[in-house]
């Protein structure tokens, strides 16, 4: 097992511009969700490049040899030549650790949602060259609490990663994709709970699934969701967060792969890191269909369908025209 060490802040700290002074198009930000978090959520949205800090990159629950040192966002692609997607960022202390660690817990959003001092999110567009243009918002979190089923939690993990995606024609939002765990759910953006324009996503307890509206979520199906059931996600209004206030932002090209970056000092090659952003899943312990308490981290943002044709990442694609279980509180 890993063993904990003291940890040392070398990450800098990078000040983000205000998008609004980009040329990222300004629909991108006028329409942006708005995610309320639950009220009793203790993993808050955290700082992107922090996760470097206090993480060690591991193959095989092994140090790899010639990794960047210290590791930033502007190097952790690197890794790549090191073991490829089987380089994992190992938390120092362990995912088991008891007491956890502070940074597990992120930053909880101030009076206006902002995550001061902490880059908690990354806003990626796609533009299809034909007047569609889909805006990706990424949301981060230093560590995943799973479900509780049968009175024992599995798919705990280090590291999270879940969006949303609004698909716009010319400049007007259409709909919006929730990612969910293995899956998610699209709706048509009229259906969609709003502040003005921006459409609210709600926030799992611990987990982070975004969904379309508060309350209960049995997520025991992929891209189905029902008020009650085997594996449930909670939501509510607890904490309002705009992600958008803390934000890094970019162009993705798929015909190139490549990524640039509407303010020129936002770091840029993170963003092509194939590895995983958390440990490994620890070997042996009890299992639940599949799942182990603590789960393997999962990848970025390049590997979520940046390069879609439908809203949805796979198909079928349903895009709902109306929300249901409204009355959840």
């Amino acid at each position: 097992m890993v063993q904990s060490v003291p940890l040392v802040d070398t990450q800098p700290s990078i000040d983000r511009a205000d998008l609004t002074t980009t040329s990222i198009p300004s629909f991108v930000l006028e329409y942006a969700p708005l995610v309320w978090l639950h009220s009793e959520e203790s993993y808050q949205p955290s700082d992107i490049g922090q996760q470097l800090v206090h993480t060690t990159p591991m193959v095989n629950w092994t140090s790899t040899k010639d990794a960047p040192s210290p590791m930033t966002l502007d190097n952790l692609d690197k890794l790549n030549n090191l073991g490829n997607t089987s380089v994992y960022l190992t938390s120092k202390e362990g995912i088991d650790a008891d007491p956890q660690p502070a940074w597990f817990h992120g930053t909880t959003p101030d009076e206006k949602g902002q995550t001061n001092n902490a880059v908690s999110c990354a806003i990626i567009t796609r533009d299809h060259a034909n007047g569609t243009l889909d805006a990706f918002y990424f949301y981060f979190y230093a560590y995943n609490e799973g479900n509780t089923v049968l009175g024992m939690e599995f798919g705990n993990h280090i590291g999270d990663w879940e969006h949303n995606m609004i698909r716009f024609l010319h400049g007007a939002p259409q709909a919006i994709w929730y990612s969910q765990h293995a899956g998610g759910q699209a709706f048509t953006y009229a259906a969609t709970e709003k502040k003005g324009k921006r459409p609210y996503a709600y926030s799992g307890n611990g987990t982070h699934a975004v969904y379309a509206i508060a309350g209960n979520h049995d997520h025991a199906i992929p891209h189905f969701n029902l008020p009650a059931g085997f594996v449930v996600d909670h939501t509510e209004q607890g904490v309002l967060w705009d992600p958008t206030l803390s934000a890094y932002a970019y162009r993705y090209d798929p015909s190139e792969a490549t990524f640039q970056p509407y303010d020129s000092s936002h770091p840029v090659n993170w963003l092509n890191f194939n590895g995983q952003w958390g440990d490994d899943a620890l070997p042996g312990g009890p299992e639940l269909v599949g799942q182990k308490k603590y789960a393997a981290g999962p990848n970025g943002p390049k590997f979520k369908s940046l390069d879609r044709e439908q809203v949805c990442p796979s198909k079928p694609c349903i895009v709902l025209p109306f929300r249901i279980w409204t009355e959840q509180h």
